[in-house]
């Protein structure tokens, strides 16, 4: 303890100088997160402890609470509910289209027997997607509405579940089947044993290998159906978005619950001041009991049908008064003279206030941007906007889109479509190179697809038609680039303008006019005007 000591003492001397010692706790600088120079910020951070966990245990501790809110939310907010009706139209429309895109190259094909392949798979796509016998297990729905209610309880839950059972029946041609289940179904079970999360069982690397429902029937019982069949064919398919571990979904809508509820408060709050102050329109002060001012605002009838007690001595006087100075105007209104020194005053009503609208909307952009849409898109209100705000706007939230309609409703379809041609190839319906068994070795070539949905919305149609001749022009954009903006499938529009020209000549009719941008204006005008 001396050769400590004495070290310690020879390093204050040699830092601070003879005579000067070092006080016992001298503060050192650093450079770290969350130093706060002053006590404020450190006291705002002090209450601020979040846990650090896997995403999952937040998902597990949060999710039937969240999905409760979310649903109730989109049953009884119209803000919500109209914002998620326009998501879903905006995102498929009435439906997502199939693009096969097989892999030519790795099936040994060329470009002629792609192009038959594609174009028969198509034709029975449609035929099997737009029969809701052939495509719904109850029999109710189209694909295109199948994939709506996907994303709808997308927003609801964070996830969407559905089974792709067989059923064999006589008034359809093919058995495979879509049959979606509320995500609540799927159970909250986790034993870290058999390496069961939330009622989805995987392997070490947390590829799904079976899921567990609960079902109604005499008794409420849980079965377990497995991800695949022993040929690889998808027997549930969920699809959700979320961060690395995680094995179940939650709603989006988790992050705004609260701005939802305080939404509300402050509009019934508002709601209910006007009302109070529409009905307490008027106020009298005076030291008049509030009996005999009442019945000095009564007619005769009035006050006789509510007869009460006589006046105190002391305001005899002003009941006298208000008999002898009532002025009527018929019973559509009267004027009361009050007693000198008592005042009538009529209020008006102060809510909402100057800052109402401003505050709401606010919350509204929250919700607003939480969702993925612009704020006029929510609300309805384009005042103030311009045709560079709403475009830009449009461009920034785009993508989002695009990103919903690939990850969620394409994830959903992709995995049915494969089931259906999986299917399809086995009963003969559609060629395929050594049959099922080519299938099965040549899967995710054979099952490549696309999902197109509608167009981006355009807040000029005219200045967009400009700017996609430019690019033609330029020799940076294709009829088929122009057509997916359009969304329209580019083939379908060159096979309808040859049948259309076909067609024409056949009954003797000019060729239609092709129609040019003017280069000057904002006029459309035909080859011959520019001859």
């Amino acid at each position: 303890m001396g050769l400590l000591s004495r070290a310690s003492d020879i390093l204050r001397n040699a830092v601070g100088g003879a005579g000067h010692n070092l006080p016992a706790s001298s503060p050192q600088h650093s450079a770290q997160y969350f130093r706060s120079p002053g006590s404020g910020g450190a006291a705002a951070l002090f209450a601020w402890r979040p846990a650090l966990r896997d995403t999952r245990e937040d998902v597990l501790s949060a999710y039937i609470e969240a999905a409760a809110r979310a649903i109730d939310a989109l049953q009884n907010s119209g803000w919500i509910a109209g914002a998620v009706n326009q998501a879903v139209a905006s995102t498929i429309g009435t439906g997502l289209r199939l693009n096969p895109t097989p892999d030519h190259t790795v099936l040994g094909w060329d470009e002629k027997q792609t192009e038959e392949w594609i174009s028969k798979v198509e034709r029975r796509w449609i035929l099997w997607s737009e029969n809701p016998v052939e495509c719904d297990a109850a029999g109710k729905h189209s694909m295109g509405q199948l994939t709506g209610m996907v994303l709808k309880t997308a927003f609801a839950y964070g996830e969407a579940v559905s089974l792709l059972p067989s059923i064999r029946r006589d008034v359809s041609t093919t058995r495979t089947k879509v049959q979606l289940v509320l995500p609540h179904r799927l159970v909250q079970d986790t034993d870290a044993m058999t390496r069961m999360y939330q009622g989805i069982r995987t392997d070490d690397f947390g590829f799904p290998l079976s899921y567990r429902f609960t079902r109604d029937s005499v008794f409420r019982e849980q079965i377990d159906i497995a991800a695949r069949d022993g040929a690889g064919r998808p027997q549930v398919v969920h699809v959700f978005e979320g961060s690395p571990g995680q094995v179940r979904g939650i709603t989006p809508l988790a992050p705004v619950l609260r701005v939802l509820r305080q939404y509300d408060q402050l509009a019934d709050a508002t709601l209910t001041a006007a009302l109070i102050q529409a009905v307490f329109a008027a106020t009298i002060e005076s030291e008049a009991p509030t009996e005999a001012l009442l019945n000095a605002l009564q007619d005769q009838n009035e006050q006789d049908a509510s007869a009460g007690s006589q006046a105190e001595t002391l305001f005899g006087f002003k009941q006298a008064w208000y008999q002898q100075t009532k002025i009527d105007l018929g019973s559509g209104g009267r004027i009361a003279h009050l007693f000198p020194g008592e005042k009538l005053t009529m209020n008006r009503s102060e809510h909402p206030n100057d800052t109402y609208e401003a505050f709401s909307k606010f919350l509204l952009r929250e919700i607003a941007t939480c969702l993925g849409m612009t704020v006029e898109t929510l609300t309805g209100d384009y005042t103030g906007a311009t045709y560079s705000s709403v475009r830009m706007a449009t461009a920034e939230k785009w993508p989002l889109v695009l990103a919903r309609r690939k990850n969620i409703c394409g994830r959903f379809l992709q995995h049915v479509y494969e089931a259906w041609l999986e299917e399809e190839i086995e009963a003969g319906n559609i060629p395929f190179p050594n049959g099922l068994m080519g299938f099965i070795e040549n899967r995710s070539a054979a099952c490549s697809a696309d999902w197109r949905g509608p167009a981006r919305p355009q807040a000029d149609d005219l200045k967009a038609a400009k700017a996609h001749e430019v690019y033609k022009r330029m020799g940076v954009m294709s009829d088929e680039m122009i057509c997916n903006d359009l969304g329209v499938d580019w083939e379908d529009v060159y096979e309808q303008r040859s049948r259309e020209a076909k067609k024409r000549a056949t009954l003797y009719l000019p060729e239609g006019d092709t129609m040019t941008p003017d280069p000057v204006g904002d006029k459309l005008i035909t080859e011959d005007e520019t001859k």
